[in-house]
């Protein structure tokens, strides 16, 4: 079965396309430093990976999309682009956690949550999750004495050398392939915080 996986839970736009199996591979990926522009590069990106992989939306059995840890907007984009594909081709749509998509094996990934914060989730030895994501300033995380992988521009902040490591195809394909032959669960972003933007609770009196 072949798979779309998308993530922009990063400034780093992810598209690619894999096939599952015992011979799962990565058959078109794109990684894009986009910044704020997901909402812009998305759609193309994913028509440019298609193209590239010779297949079209049709040939697709399964979507996967990051659910961040990630900044409002970003998360917004991927799971709403995700699931609107997903409803109008009827192809289950599952989540998982970006940083479940970073390295592999025993590790602390590590991500910037800008507010000069990082995300960060720890994995035992055979890639499972052993703690919740979390978010929290450099100096006053105490993380478990693992590798850390990840944004390598946290290094100093946290004492220690960082493994420079990305979202990856291969890594969400990896995250979801024991969700697969379950139903999918709802999107559920994983904010962790409030958003930047806050609405205006000023009210101005309206005047003739």
């Amino acid at each position: 079965m072949l798979v779309l996986a998308l993530d922009t839970a990063t400034p780093t736009l992810v598209v690619g396309l894999a096939a599952t199996g015992p011979d799962g591979r990565v058959l078109a990926e794109a990684a894009l430093a986009s910044g704020t522009r997901h909402a812009e590069l998305l759609t193309p990106t994913v028509t440019a990976v298609l193209a590239e992989a010779g297949v079209t939306l049709t040939d697709v059995g399964a979507l996967v999309v990051g659910l961040g840890p990630g900044p409002y907007t970003g998360l917004r984009v991927g799971i709403v682009t995700a699931a609107a594909l997903g409803d109008a081709l009827g192809l289950p749509v599952h989540g998982v956690c970006s940083l479940d998509a970073v390295g592999s094996g025993a590790r602390v990934v590590v991500t910037d949550a800008r507010r000069k914060e990082v995300h960060w989730r720890a994995y035992d030895d055979a890639g499972a999750p052993t703690t919740e994501p979390g978010v929290g300033r450099p100096e006053d995380l105490e993380l478990p004495d693992l590798p850390l992988v990840g944004d390598v521009r946290f290094a100093e902040r946290l004492g220690r050398d960082v493994t420079p490591a990305e979202v990856s195809t291969a890594g969400l394909l990896r995250a979801v392939q024991p969700l697969l032959e379950a139903p999918p669960e709802p999107l559920v972003p994983l904010y962790l915080r409030r958003p930047d933007a806050v609405p205006n609770v000023v009210r101005k009196p309206v005047t003739r």
